[in-house]
């Protein structure tokens, strides 16, 4: 670095930009973004109340214009534009926003639609008695006091804070490379757990939160979190906290009900939510919603109908929990500035331990401004004494001395004070009643004097002090009061509704139609004319199958992998649909051998080309992921051949030869995977395919649109054992060697 001429300072770039960086991050973090940890306030809201007290601004005095309040934290406090201002204020006003609001607004503050407030020469506001309580004892000497930024006044570093505000209205902000977010909770409870930790100061946090249970939102809603979860929250001083809305079954008559919405989770915006929830029923991923109303008037009442009857009301809105904002998490992060200023994630007993020891701070401050105070009064007080003792001398001195002041320092000893208050004195107030009321206040002010020098040398009587502050507050704010009463309930975590796939995707019937190249699609409806469908040029149907949009799909695989697919999340039948092969890992190397819907409970056989198979449960080939379920192995050249629904009692096996085996299936094995048993012996032949069929219903096989059924008598010749080679098969039989 080089200082050249007309004071140009030359430095490296990035030796700049890192200096002018720091100097960003630093003051976004002390002096905008993080809380304090003992009165809870970021500066601009600091220095909103500070200035709204200047303002006179009580809450038993009359409103002034917000358009007011915000000039003067602007120009006397806070170098910032007039908006973010008045956002913060009426942020403190917001019930809905604030547990315990610190502003009284008159007019339209918002909502929690998420609507604006009013422009702020149309607003008026006042302090409430929490901001009162924030700001008590500030003439004491309670705290101290810097410039103001451009050096014509001062303002407080922290406020005295006769009240919890950190825990009590939580706070968030967003800083650079750190953020905070505390969640409001009840100051009744807080000053439950202030309490036990002045009695108990090496009180266990399990304990404190027993007395503090968990958060308060000023929307209410139900804390849905366990225990230990909220221990753990508490005790590390990060975590989250899931809040799920209020409601009730309402029933209408009819076997019918609807679900009322009462109280939504902190921070949602009911217009935000209710959008989301119609764009959800629009795109059908609220099959079980049949309808949404909103019938909000000062209270919450969202009205919900389910599209069935056969729906619980707890199903549907386990699915809304799952879905929506009916549902959210409120993060806990405790990253604040601690009393040096310092930012640091405390836990639940750092927080409470540093709000105490800042009232006692405050308590010793208050307590030395008070006894300073007093020795003041007393000095005047005795100068007054020596008048009156003296009454007739001083009158003297002061008609006849040219320079009284400097005379009567020396007739009685006394210093500027003294003598400033006796010449200042009015002549109505050397009546013989005032020396009574003096004696009188200087014993008062004696005994004063002896009680709080006390109270500094004992630190006993100064946490007894600190617990009876404590209950004030709790009287004041607690649960005792309309402000201070629970609203968010608190209930064990929730057992886990499962929501069948069938409630969750509206049914409707559809035909499967794929393609000989894989092209697959669903087409709404059933009975569908087959000939009439159409595939892209050069190709034909190969499966066409009735289901549900609630159905599952198998797909089995010349690799020996199952695949499971939903319909409802097939193509529609516009076009030709989509390549089967994309929607799961299915290689080029494989080819689709069956596909079928899925019927739970059911059994399958499969069976490769060398003429092996097992017998599987369908529940046990269900795929979860896109790479399939390996069932069937095979080896070699080998490749899986044949998948069938079992329907009878026998098997028959068919080779490319057109030999034909049958006999029991009991003779095959029930694995959930493998490459299972012989089926039939081969002579340099390969398995073509297989099927099961009740012997005495005989088997029935299918040529172009004739059916033929070979009898019991006629499939006599080849009934045999498993793993032999059988025989021709008989006359009649379709030339192709399928069954079907």
């Amino acid at each position: 670095m080089t200082i050249v001429g007309g004071g140009v300072r030359q430095e490296a770039f990035k030796d700049a930009l890192s200096e002018r960086y720091l100097s960003y991050a630093l003051s976004t973090i002390m002096a905008r973004s993080l809380p304090d940890v003992r009165d809870g306030l970021k500066p601009v809201h600091r220095r909103l109340l500070h200035a709204m007290r200047q303002l006179r601004l009580d809450p038993d005095q009359g409103y002034k214009k917000c358009a007011r309040v915000v000039g003067d934290v602007m120009g006397k406090y806070h170098p910032h534009g007039d908006q973010a201002i008045y956002d913060a204020l009426v942020r403190l006003a917001q019930e809905f926003a604030v547990r315990y609001p610190l502003v009284d607004g008159q007019g339209n503050f918002g909502n929690v639609d998420g609507d604006n407030a009013a422009a702020m020469r149309y607003t008026e506001a006042r302090m409430t008695e929490v901001a009162q309580a924030l700001l008590e004892g500030i003439d004491d000497d309670a705290v101290d006091f810097r410039e103001t930024y451009d050096g014509e006044g001062s303002e407080p570093v922290v406020l005295p804070s006769n009240f919890p505000n950190l825990l009590a209205n939580g706070a968030t902000g967003i800083a650079v490379g750190m953020a905070s977010s505390v969640p409001p909770h009840n100051v009744g409870e807080i000053c439950d757990a202030l309490s036990h930790l002045l009695k108990t100061p090496n009180a266990t946090l399990v304990k404190l939160v027993d007395l503090m249970p968990g958060p308060d939102f000023p929307t209410g809603g139900v804390l849905v979190e366990d225990r230990a979860t909220i221990t753990d929250a508490y005790s590390s001083g990060r975590g989250s906290f899931r809040v799920r809305a209020k409601w009730e079954s309402e029933d209408i008559g009819r076997g019918q009900y609807q679900v009322v919405i009462t109280e939504i989770p902190y921070q949602v915006q009911k217009s935000r939510l209710i959008e989301r929830i119609a764009e959800l029923m629009h795109n059908r991923k609220l099959p079980l919603l049949g309808d949404i109303r909103d019938e909000s008037a000062d209270d919450i009442r969202l009205v919900l109908e389910p599209k069935s009857r056969n729906v619980t009301a707890e199903m549907l809105m386990e699915s809304l929990f799952r879905n929506t904002e009916m549902e959210s998490r409120v993060s806990l992060n405790m990253n604040v500035l601690d009393a040096d200023q310092v930012p640091r994630v405390m836990t639940l007993r750092e927080v409470l331990q540093a709000y105490l020891d800042h009232r006692h701070n405050v308590l010793v401050r208050v307590t030395k401004h008070r006894l300073e105070k007093i020795a003041e009064r007393l000095n005047v007080l005795k100068g007054y004494m020596i008048v009156f003792l003296n009454l007739d001398e001083i009158i003297a001195i002061i008609r006849e001395e040219d320079d009284p002041r400097a005379v009567m320092k020396k007739r009685w000893n006394l210093n500027d004070a003294q003598v400033d208050a006796i010449l200042n004195m009015r002549l109505r107030s050397l009546r013989r009643l005032e020396e009574i009321a003096i004696r009188k206040e200087i014993a008062g002010l004696e005994d004063e004097q002896k009680s709080l020098k006390g109270l500094l040398k004992d630190k006993v009587r100064r946490v007894k002090y600190l617990a009876d502050e404590v209950a004030d507050v709790k009287k004041r704010f607690g649960k005792k009061t309309e402000l201070g009463k629970r609203r968010t309930e608190i209930r064990e975590a929730p057992t886990v509704i499962e929501v069948p796939l069938e409630a969750m995707i509206e049914k409707e019937p559809v035909t499967v139609v794929c393609s000989d190249k894989g092209w697959v699609r669903a087409i709404r409806g059933h009975g569908l004319v087959v000939d009439e469908l159409k595939f892209k040029e050069g190709d034909k149907g190969r499966f066409v199958l009735e289901a549900e949009t609630t159905d599952k799909l198998l797909v089995f695989a010349t690799n020996g992998r199952f695949y499971t697919l939903g319909v409802d999340k097939l193509p529609g039948g516009r076009g030709h649909g989509e390549p089967l092969r994309l929607m799961f890992d299915l290689g080029n190397d494989a080819d689709v051998v069956t596909l079928q819907v899925h019927s739970p409970g059911a059994k399958l056989v499969v069976a490769s080309s060398d003429g092996r198979g097992f017998v599987v449960s369908e529940d046990d080939v269900i795929a979860q992921t896109k790479s399939g379920k390996q069932v069937l192995n095979v080896k070699g050249d080998a490749e899986a051949a044949a998948c069938t629904r079992v329907t009878g009692e026998h098997l028959a096996v068919l080779g490319r030869k057109r030999k034909l085996l049958v006999y029991p299936l009991s003779e095959l094995p029930e694995m959930s995977r493998g490459r299972g048993v012989v089926l039939q012996s081969y002579s340099n032949d390969m398995l073509a395919d297989v099927a099961t069929f009740d012997l005495e219903e005989g088997l029935t096989t299918m040529t172009g649109d004739r059916h033929r059924t070979f009898t019991k008598q006629e499939l006599a010749e080849w009934i045999g054992k498993r793993a032999q080679a059988g025989r021709r098969v008989p006359r009649g039989f379709p030339a192709a060697p399928r069954f079907s």
